[in-house]
């Protein structure tokens, strides 16, 4: 299934994709109109909890709906499949990703620098500019600020203090199960389903703040930072998740392509790693961090206010937002 979250102009309410994702089912009122339980469409969040229950009802749902209970896609406005995840972390599972931010990592905090040329040549040359070995051995990951989350077709607002506003094409999770220690092996079925994340970043800030050996903070932390959507592919449905072209547009010309068969650290990984000792629980979200080439900052050029960003993954669909202005 293809789950949404929508307003209809009230309330945010749950929604499961049909007809080439032009219309949706409303799936409360749907289940209503049969004389079944609503509980697990009260939100997104419900649903992911209610298990196998939920999902089962609203695939029988999908399948056979009332008429009144169809709407077309655009009488309504998307918000984040879910609006306020209970937990959010960020991953960096790509290599290629890696070896290019540090190097431009180091330049943007050089560029002021009256012989960045050769500070840069100098790192370089030193080994600084290497991925460090922990790197392949785990994953590593930082926690998102969930109250920053918006949804497709919303307006990114320019945080005041930066010049360098960029995007960050990146696959992302829903935890399904709640778990403790679960097994590399196992984690498949913790995962409720797949979407698209931005993870838009102000890069000068953050060059900035890590080079303190802290962050990512504000080079992450502001307001509509997290976009998520436009949809949960829920696991069943998106059989292949490590095979999926990514791409990133603005303003409709391609600047990034990538696929997810080249993280180095799968979700399963991801898993197994920050479960250790700890509850992960229903509902949390999880970024496979950017893919290759998957932002502006690997690219050497930034979007500018006014610039329309299209996340597109294969099976997903598109996630498409606007930066504006501060």
């Amino acid at each position: 299934m293809r789950l949404i979250t929508f307003h209809d102009g009230q309330e945010a309410r749950t929604g499961a994709w049909i007809d080439g994702d032009r219309q949706f089912i409303d799936l409360a009122s749907a289940a209503a109109a049969q004389g079944r339980p609503t509980d697990a469409f009260a939100s997104m969040q419900s649903l992911i909890e209610s298990g196998a229950r939920g999902l089962d009802l609203a695939r029988t749902l999908v399948e056979a709906s009332p008429d009144n209970a169809i709407r077309p896609t655009s009488s309504v406005r998307l918000l984040s499949p879910v609006p306020r995840p209970i937990q959010m972390r960020d991953a960096l599972a790509f290599e290629l990703h890696l070896r290019q931010a540090k190097r431009a990592s180091a330049r943007m905090r050089l560029r002021n620098h009256p012989q960045a040329e050769e500070q840069l040549l100098a790192l370089a040359s030193s080994g600084a500019l290497e991925i460090p070995p922990v790197w392949f051995r785990q994953p590593v990951y930082y926690k998102c600020n969930r109250f920053t989350v918006i949804g497709d077709g919303e307006t990114v607002q320019w945080p005041a203090y930066s010049q360098m506003l960029d995007y960050e094409l990146e696959l992302g999770i829903f935890i399904g199960k709640t778990g403790r220690d679960i097994s590399a092996a196992n984690a498949h079925e913790h995962i409720f389903g797949y979407t698209i994340y931005n993870d838009v970043s102000a890069r000068d800030a953050q060059a900035d703040e890590m080079a303190c050996m802290l962050g990512p903070a504000k080079g992450k932390d502001f307001d509509t930072g997290n976009i998520i959507g436009p949809c949960i592919v829920t696991a069943d449905e998106l059989t292949e998740p490590y095979a999926l072209e990514m791409v990133a547009r603005v303003n409709g010309i391609e600047w990034s392509r990538g696929n997810s068969s080249t993280m180095h650290h799968r979700f399963e990984d991801i898993i197994a790693h920050v479960s250790a000792s700890e509850t992960l629980y229903a509902g949390e979200f999880i970024g496979s961090g950017t893919v290759g080439n998957g932002c502006g900052f690997e690219l050497g050029r930034y979007p500018q206010a006014g610039d329309e960003i299209e996340l597109e993954i294969q099976g997903i669909g598109k996630l498409r937002n606007r930066f504006g202005t501060a």
